[in-house]
């Protein structure tokens, strides 16, 4: 039976960095995954291009039941360090906004930058390769594969969450958590799509593809100041994906959509230069032309002149742009998610090393714990930081 010094279950952004720290390190390490190639998740995020890092990353941009977990290893592998790797590589990047950094050409090249640092480490990878059972005693632990049984004093899961099920995601690192004892906390789709009640997604849909700047506030006071976009489905938009993470179900959502202006004041000047425009026609100015047909359709815009614009109907007029109350029906679930919220419980972990306290020689690294970030390369950054991590405590 083949033996390694250490295990990583999942070919992933965490599971791939980790392997190659580890094996340049000097392990003798088997990377596994039920793939037929490496780093699918990667290859699709950005739009293809990879949103690797964010030049902002810092602990309160993540969401766990045990807030301070994540500080230990953001602090020692930061997004500067992986910058320098990419660097390195020669690929070049570009800030998108907010701090998003973006690969220039394509995600595969992250891949290949990672398959790279692998074969530096001299990382046996074995893809196709389903993990039948684990089986621990004094020595370590025995994987059964589909075909050989393999031995490791370190078994890294590196498997992921429950996020895009069509690239292969599945609840195994959660079993293999539950299989040793470990707390698994309650997950749900995190960065998602809302979808809204029959009703007024009926009103809206006219609307798909509409998108308009927003500052979107959940009921526990977190907002997002980013582009809302209306689909045929309910609101995404990185605003509305940001939100989810913070939604409650059965809970509202107050809209901004016009954030960045003074109504009230807009409407006064447009009324004195302009009388007799139509209100319509003045919010044009501001919104999508689309969206205030629509809005105008609802009755929630009246058909009017500037001049025949009572005070009480102006009042009313500037609650519902700048404060719409949407009660979302939903979300797109897993199927869209780019992450799973909750998962292994990081109070059972350490949180310089990985290593489940209980279990010694048990690591668990990126998706699968409970440690969520925002959109915008923070979830990327917790892979390369969480996984830089466990391969040091590997050496």
């Amino acid at each position: 039976m083949e033996k390694f010094d250490a295990i990583i279950i999942g070919a992933g952004a965490a599971g791939m960095f980790c392997a190659a720290m580890a094996g340049q390190a000097g392990s003798r390490v088997l990377l596994i995954d039920n793939g037929k190639k490496p780093g699918r998740k990667i290859l699709m995020s950005g739009g293809g291009r990879c949103n690797f890092t964010n030049l902002y990353t810092e602990p309160a941009a993540y969401l766990s039941q045990n807030p301070h977990f994540c500080k230990s290893a953001l602090a020692r592998y930061t997004q500067w360090d992986f910058i320098g790797m990419v660097d390195k590589h020669g690929i070049a990047w570009h800030e998108k906004t907010l701090g998003q950094l973006f690969c220039d050409d394509s995600a595969q090249q992250i891949v290949e930058m990672l398959v790279a640092e692998c074969e530096k480490g001299k990382v046996t990878t074995r893809l196709r390769s389903e993990v039948l059972g684990i089986e621990r005693d004094e020595q370590g632990f025995t994987l059964q594969l589909n075909g050989d049984s393999v031995r490791t004093g370190k078994l890294v899961i590196a498997s992921g969450g429950l996020s895009m099920p069509g690239l292969g995601a599945t609840p195994f690192g959660y079993k293999v958590a539950e299989q040793f004892g470990l707390k698994v906390l309650p997950t749900r789709a995190g960065l998602v799509p809302f979808t809204l009640h029959k009703q007024l997604l009926e009103q809206l849909q006219v609307l798909s593809g509409v998108s308009v700047p927003s500052v979107i506030t959940a009921e526990n006071g977190v907002s997002f100041r980013e582009s809302l976009l209306f689909t045929h489905r309910g609101l995404s938009g990185p605003a509305v994906l940001q939100l989810s993470s913070y939604w409650e179900p059965g809970e509202y959502v107050s809209v901004n959509l016009l954030p960045d202006t003074d109504l009230e004041a807009f409407l006064s000047e447009q009324r004195n230069d302009h009388p007799n425009q139509s209100l319509k026609n003045t919010l044009a100015m501001q919104l999508p032309k689309r969206l205030v047909e629509c809005l105008q359709q609802l009755e929630q815009i009246p058909d009017v002149t500037l001049k025949q614009l009572n005070v009480r109907q102006q009042e009313e007029l500037c609650d519902k742009l700048q404060n719409w109350q949407v009660q979302p029906n939903g979300t797109e679930g897993y199927r869209t998610a780019e992450v799973t919220l909750g998962g292994v419980d990081t109070n059972e972990l350490s949180s310089r090393t990985m290593e489940a306290k209980k279990v010694p020689g048990l690591y668990f690294i990126g998706e699968v714990m409970d440690v969520t970030g925002w959109l915008g390369g923070y979830n990327f950054q917790w892979a390369w930081s969480s996984a830089w991590a466990c391969a040091e405590a590997l050496r």
